[in-house]
């Protein structure tokens, strides 16, 4: 593979994710083209004309969109960020059943005019529409992913980076397993430069404890909620994240990323998509199969894709 020339991006969906994705990816030059595309004619034309207005100050990309299944075709990329929002209070899994059947409709429909795409699925609960949507449609489970806790781990890693005193790029740790509440950090594994998590002390800062870590954890795992709470939905991080996935596979950039593919024989994980990291290029995601847990995070990984299988099964019947 390589470096996709005069590529195009298209999101689906021109609520406030969709259009924090399309704004970040015209601010950072993620794809040459950027189409956004939503049912709602009004909303999808008027996001597009706001965002197209701000075009002088963004470098070279262009934006179109609207309610025409045309502006889908010959995507490189598609973001799937359509289908109902998640209220204060509300699980992820609570949305599933709404989103899978909004999921249904789409994707034979996005298939027709961009076959060849890549697909990445915002929309929540991520993890289960993408074992849905790629089971419903049968591509390939590389071509076919959920931005999954891509998120959670720049949220991590601000978290750990403030608490050190270092800056975010220093710091090696990741989310994986469900993009929700089943979700947890790869501690084993986690370091500040090559300095394993608890061992790291400088300039001063004491060392975190393992009490210190959970509560970490549990602020990464609860911090959508606050958002939500405060301000009615997350945007703009989801936005950049996603922006952020796009690149790494129109520039082919084989970047290692927690994104969640439908897991086969991973650490004994089946039919389940899950994030773990994953190489990520022109070619889609691939899991890193060497990947290593500590016994009681494999344990962890396990639950998680327990909890996916069964709402994912609820969801079938």
């Amino acid at each position: 593979m390589a470096v996709i020339e005069n590529s195009k991006l298209t999101i689906v969906g021109a609520g406030s994710v969709g259009a924090s994705a399309a704004y970040a990816a015209l601010i950072r030059g993620s794809a040459r083209h950027v189409a956004l595309y939503d049912i709602a004619t009004e909303k999808a034309e008027a996001e597009v004309l706001d965002l197209a207005h701000g075009t002088q100050f963004t470098g070279a990309s262009d934006i179109i969109g609207g309610s025409d299944l045309s502006v889908v075709e010959g995507s490189h990329v598609v973001v799937i960020t359509a289908g109902a929002k998640q209220k204060p209070g509300q699980s992820r899994i609570e949305l599933a059943g709404t989103n899978a059947s909004i999921l249904e409709r789409m994707m034979p429909q996005l298939l027709e005019v961009a076959p060849d795409a890549v697909y990445v699925i915002v929309t929540n609960p991520c993890d289960v529409l993408t074992v849905l949507a790629q089971e419903s449609t049968g591509l390939p489970p590389e071509r076919i992913f959920a931005s999954g806790t891509v998120l959670d781990t720049s949220r991590l890693r601000w978290k750990l980076a403030e608490r050190a005193g270092v800056g975010t790029g220093s710091v090696h740790a990741y989310i994986v397993g469900e993009h929700g509440d089943t979700e947890f950090p790869l501690w084993s594994k986690a370091t500040i430069g090559t300095v394993p998590i608890l061992d790291w002390e400088s300039g001063g800062t004491p060392r975190m404890t393992a009490a210190e870590l959970d509560q970490i954890a549990l602020d990464v795992r609860g911090a959508a909620e606050k958002v939500i709470r405060g301000k009615g939905a997350t945007n703009y991080a989801i936005g950049l994240s996603t922006a952020r996935i796009v690149e790494a596979v129109l520039r082919d950039e084989r970047a290692v990323l927690p994104v969640s593919t439908v897991l086969s024989d991973f650490h004994g994980v089946d039919g389940v998509a899950l994030s773990v990291p994953s190489v990520v290029s022109a070619a889609g995601a691939v899991p890193i199969r060497e990947t290593s847990f500590a016994p009681r995070e494999l344990e962890l990984l396990h639950a998680s894709a327990d909890a996916l299988r069964r709402v994912a099964d609820s969801l079938r019947s």
